[in-house]
């Protein structure tokens, strides 16, 4: 910090501008939204950014640093460690900051416009124990993708994507008949089996948790769909040799080639599919029975900490950071969902962005992983290393989810110990 400050704005944020009486300087740690060529930094949004708040606001200064997602997490971890926590931070977690107590409240910080302009979905998403602490920054979900020349030369309708599990293997079959390499992807692998796996455990009524928040991931649902996976995909030789060690990107580098029929995607996908020129197509996801009620939804996070004379510049800084202008510029540049409905009222609205509608209007059904818990970092871990197995030939459905909501309860019990 630099100084004291002294600012026209309040914590409930009127969004104006700082006195001359004293200066302050904000430090902030970014995730970077850029693409895997490295291309479109973030680091050039941020300073846009802060040129245009500092313009109106010459008593506040902004540093953003940004870096690879985990590595920005690594970036805010390390400072807190050295008692020099960054003032905001736009990073993947938040429960172990905000139990911590390092987090300023969402509505100390936030003015009640900007409060009441998030998306539904997102509104609660940022709780630990019903008090918000974590700002959605970006959102994301899961769709069906298809490669729709595939579909043709298996004499499927690319109009008629499937909308049961049973229709979806029924096209598997069809594509594997015509020397399709990987029918449907599975990415058990750890880099992706806690999304991979909640998406289909939702498609039959189940998820990480249930009633009053607690882990449910050995509900009957849930264990039914890892056996649904396992006696009628990867046992009829529709997807990978082993999902337990297949992860996203190496489905999505096949994918853009032609080499893979269906997978479940996210926007990022739908990046790599458009510069490869990949005839594809996406559709809501099926479910047990019908087309699934809900998606698997992702969301990055703004987290403001607590330093002494340092709120009332936040406030201010984040009144900017999510003015409409700046969050539909961000969501346009970076390809990800607003998260405030003026935002995703300006997308709806741009031809430009017709392609994403299904996106907008999923996004107000999807579950979310229960980031709210201090346990949910080292449970997610687990179940990436080993969800994947209850899936193989040999696999147990019951046994591998009944050990991992053991390890869930335990850390979950451990946690409320901090």
């Amino acid at each position: 910090m630099a100084g004291s400050v002294a600012l026209t704005a309040t914590g409930c944020g009127s969004g104006g501008g700082a006195s001359r009486t004293g200066d302050v300087t904000l430090t902030m740690v970014a995730s970077d939204h850029g693409d895997l060529e490295g291309n479109n930094p973030t680091q050039e949004y941020w300073d846009e950014v802060v040129a245009s708040f500092e313009e109106r606001n010459p008593g506040i200064k902004v540093k953003v640093s940004v870096h690879a997602p985990g590595k920005a997490e690594q970036k805010v971890a390390e400072m807190v460690g050295n008692d020099r926590a960054p003032d905001l931070a736009q990073i993947e977690s938040f429960a172990g900051h905000a139990a911590a107590g390092r987090l300023y409240r969402a509505d100390d910080v936030l003015s009640i416009p900007v409060q009441a302009d998030f998306v539904s979905a997102l509104s609660t998403a940022g709780e630990l124990r019903r008090v918000r602490y974590a700002m959605p920054f970006t959102a994301d979900i899961q769709l069906l993708f298809y490669n729709r020349a595939l579909f043709s030369e298996a004499g499927l309708d690319p109009e008629k994507p499937p909308r049961t599990w049973e229709e979806l293997k029924q096209a598997a079959v069809a594509l594997k008949a015509v020397g399709v390499d990987v029918p449907y992807g599975l990415p058990l692998g750890s880099e992706e089996a806690p999304t991979e796996a909640m998406t289909w455990m939702l498609g039959n009524g189940g998820g990480y948790t249930g009633d009053g928040g607690m882990y449910a991931i050995n509900a009957p649902a849930n264990v039914e769909a890892m056996g649904w996976l396992r006696d009628e995909l990867v046992d009829q030789g529709l997807t990978t040799s082993n999902p337990a060690v297949t992860n996203r990107q190496g489905l999505f580098n096949l994918f853009t080639g032609g080499h893979v029929g269906m997978l479940n995607g996210d926007l990022s996908l739908m990046r790599q599919a458009d510069r490869k020129k990949t005839d594809y197509g996406t559709a809501p996801l099926p479910g047990r029975d019908g087309l699934s009620d809900t998606t698997t939804g992702s969301a990055g996070w703004m987290l403001a900490f607590r330093r002494e004379g340092n709120r009332e510049a936040v406030a201010a800084f984040l009144d900017h950071v999510y003015d409409v202008e700046n969050q539909f510029a961000f969501a346009d540049r970076y390809h990800t969902l607003p998260v405030t409905v003026s935002a995703s009222e300006r997308m709806r609205g741009d031809k430009r962005h017709k392609r994403m509608r299904p996106y907008l209007d999923q996004l107000g059904a999807a579950e979310f992983f229960p980031t709210n818990k201090v346990s949910w970092a080292k449970v997610s871990r687990e179940i990436g290393l080993y969800v994947g197995q209850s899936v193989l030939a040999d696999g147990d459905p019951t046994a591998v989810l009944g050990t991992l909501q053991r390890t869930a309860e335990e850390e979950e019990e451990a946690a409320r110990d901090l």
